[in-house]
């Protein structure tokens, strides 16, 4: 990275809430401080307006307000939320950003969008979720009322039509970044942007296998997972393993379960070995990830797997699907598998009956996890900024 860092205004949809979205803003702030980079974070909160001017990083919290409704438990849009833009109006002048960078269509996202125009700013912006394969989830109570043979072919349609959609808005950025490599082929060829690999790091000193706790004879072997409890994270498959290893005999296990959403309720009424302790934070969560023996993370429309990575870090081999971001995480065989829904029983009960393996793949996903870096990962974000600040500033020159 050079000294002449640019001067960038990030416009997130989330930073407080428990998503991968919000978990890599914090981080991309934390970055910015640590490298003493100007930085403008604008973005939602439930608390009353805040601008805050710490040296080189600025953040500037608007609160959603009455008319705001919940996409997700602990997520808001505020359609309302163009209100505030003459204090944003008046924060970009001062700080006077080189580009501004967005991370998708929420209202946040959609005034960022707007504001890199009316400047005529460059503007990058980043995708972190699968919307296109979600609505299709989500589609699922209505798709079942449909007869079979007209089902699966309306399920493609609202996925093919909601991507694109989102490439639509996403081509009015000059510079796309994305988790893995397959997205950005994916949003290349769909918008004709260019893209960079925009993967996650992990703080291995606060997910580490040291806060494991002390084990003793006849431990029930333990099965995690943490996220969102909802339908577009197939959380139904926790259940179907749950009864296929009680039905082939194991008794000596349990799930730990780390979140909430819709289907929580669902999951406690019919999971008899499964205990519920919420959405865990901080020390409290780094311990929970390091007592689990496996992770077992059967989504298939994450995009990286954040969570997948904090398992590897503590020290917990991973089980994830074909589908997704999680299967460039996993190393298969080595740092956990990657099996289709059918296997994750198979496989994990190949894990509780070999001990030995099992410590040889705890030992790896740890190494693997030491290797992740959010320097690396921030740094390689301003790299792709490089690429379009030229152009922007030439056709600027050419104008005036």
């Amino acid at each position: 990275m050079t000294n002449n860092l640019p001067r960038v205004a990030y416009f997130p949809d989330s930073f407080h809430e428990v998503n991968g979205v919000a978990h890599t803003s914090r981080h991309f702030e934390a970055f910015a401080r640590r490298k003493n980079i100007p930085f403008l974070c604008i973005r939602a909160g439930d608390r009353e307006q805040a601008f805050i001017e710490d040296g080189n990083v600025w953040t500037l919290e608007l609160p959603r307000g009455i008319f705001s409704f919940a996409l997700e438990k602990d997520l808001r849009f505020d359609p309302a939320f163009p209100r505030h833009i003459p204090i944003m109006g008046e924060v970009l002048d001062r700080f006077q950003p080189d580009l501004i960078h967005i991370t998708g269509p929420s209202e946040v996202g959609m005034l960022g969008a707007g504001l890199a125009y009316h400047r005529d700013l460059p503007l990058a912006a980043s995708w972190h979720t699968n919307v296109h394969e979600y609505l299709a989830r989500r589609s699922d109570w209505l798709l079942r009322l449909l007869p079979e043979r007209h089902s699966q072919s309306t399920g493609k349609k609202i996925q093919d039509l909601t991507l694109a959609a989102a490439a639509r808005f996403y081509s009015i950025a000059k510079v796309l970044y994305a988790p893995n490599i397959e997205l950005c082929e994916l949003l290349e060829s769909t918008t004709g942007r260019p893209c960079f690999r925009m993967p996650r790091g992990v703080d291995t000193q606060l997910f580490t296998p040291a806060k494991r706790p002390a084990a003793a004879t006849g431990d029930p072997f333990t099965l995690g997972f943490v996220g969102r409890l909802s339908i577009e994270k197939n959380v139904e498959q926790l259940v179907m393993i749950h009864d296929e290893l009680l039905a082939q005999g194991h008794t000596n296990f349990r799930y730990l379960i780390i979140g909430h959403g819709d289907e929580e309720q669902g999951l406690r009424d019919r999971m008899s070995h499964a205990e519920f302790p919420g959405v865990l934070r901080g020390e409290a969560l780094a311990e929970a990830y390091a007592s689990m023996d496996l992770f077992v993370f059967p989504s298939h429309t994450d995009t990286f797997g954040n969570v997948v990575l904090e398992a590897l870090a503590s020290g917990v081999p991973a089980i994830v699907t074909p589908d997704g971001g999680p299967r460039y995480i996993v190393q298969e065989g080595e740092t956990g598998f990657i099996v289709p829904d059918e296997g994750f029983t198979a496989a994990i009960a190949s894990v509780m009956a070999n001990p030995a393996k099992h410590a040889v793949m705890r030992a790896a996903a740890r190494a693997y996890a030491l290797t992740a870096s959010w320097d690396a990962v921030f740094e390689g974000v301003y790299d792709g900024y490089e690429g379009i600040l030229p152009i922007h500033r030439e056709q600027i020159a050419a104008a005036s």
